[in-house]
């Protein structure tokens, strides 16, 4: 289907984005790579009265270092994360899930930031940035302000971002040294959209996990931690048994969806597994 008429407004800069999509009122909405909101425009699912399309704001995109912490800019297409040497070394789990999202084509289109505003609970990269413990930098007429990612995800496919706000970077904390970090991921081979995944970041000290974070997809509304599981591996022997034990507990807590690709009780299967398999990665433990 062909979108309905709407307004068309390509900025330069943040102050000028902010400003579009004050004028355009609270049927304005973002075009950052597009790869969601076209599809739904298409469909007649939404019908925005103005689009502020953010492609030529420059200063969204980018990398950059700023002490304890990366700098990832809401317009930097997945490709780019994906390839980018400072989340290779500090943040690798952020590189893995990116290369499991969609395809080439949407990877070079497609935005990190754009991902994460997005939130939809099957999508990659929320569960690993609840995992990072990554913060979002929101910009809006009133100045900037910083929400942490267990506060940003609100509901299914709803996030703190206020109607007059954009998304304008992702601070996320550099773990090196002893931290491991995997993702691991189920989905059918017909599409990209997690089953259930998880992303685990784990840290070792003295032959213990002295502490983990683990991410869950798709795994209720929203994306979670897995915080029974987190809990059981604190102090825990970096062994495959005392993971699996730990990586049953996975999906307390949860409230998975039954759909077409999976009933819910498969999905808290998926869980434990994915977990399992997850941690021992992150650990370096083999097998």
């Amino acid at each position: 289907m062909i979108p309905a008429a709407f307004e068309y407004v390509r900025p330069s800069t943040v102050d000028e984005a902010l400003r579009a999509l004050a004028d355009g009122g609270e049927d304005a909405k973002i075009l950052a790579g597009g790869q969601s909101l076209i599809p739904v425009m298409r469909l007649r699912l939404a019908a925005p009265s103005t689009v502020v399309d953010l492609t030529r704001v420059s200063e969204l995109r980018g990398v950059r270092e700023d002490g304890d912490a990366l700098v990832i800019g809401a317009m930097t297409t997945h490709s780019d994360v994906v390839s980018d040497p400072l989340i290779a070394q500090h943040a690798p789990l952020i590189a893995q899930a990116t290369e499991t999202v969609a395809d080439r084509q949407v990877r070079h289109r497609g935005t990190f930031g754009g991902a994460l505003a997005h939130a939809d609970p099957a999508g990659d990269l929320p569960a690993v940035a609840l995992a990072l413990d990554a913060e979002f930098v929101l910009a809006g007429a009133g100045g900037r302000r910083t929400v942490p990612a267990r506060e940003f995800f609100v509901d299914y496919l709803t996030t703190a971002l206020a109607e007059d706000e954009i998304l304008v970077e992702v601070r996320v904390p550099k773990l090196a040294g002893q931290w491991g970090m995997h993702y691991e991921k189920f989905n059918r081979v017909a599409q990209a959209w997690s089953i259930v995944a998880v992303a685990a970041a784990v840290r070792r000290e003295d032959g213990h996990i002295a502490e983990a974070r683990i991410g869950l997809t798709n795994m209720g509304p929203t994306p979670l931690r897995a915080t029974a599981t987190e809990q059981a591996l604190a102090g825990a022997t970096a062994g495959a048994d005392a993971i699996a034990g730990a990586a049953a507990h996975a999906a307390e807590g949860t409230a998975p969806s039954d759909d077409l690709n999976a009933k819910a009780d498969y999905r808290e299967h998926l869980a434990r597994v994915l977990t399992r398999r997850a941690v021992t990665a992150a650990a370096g433990i083999q097998g």
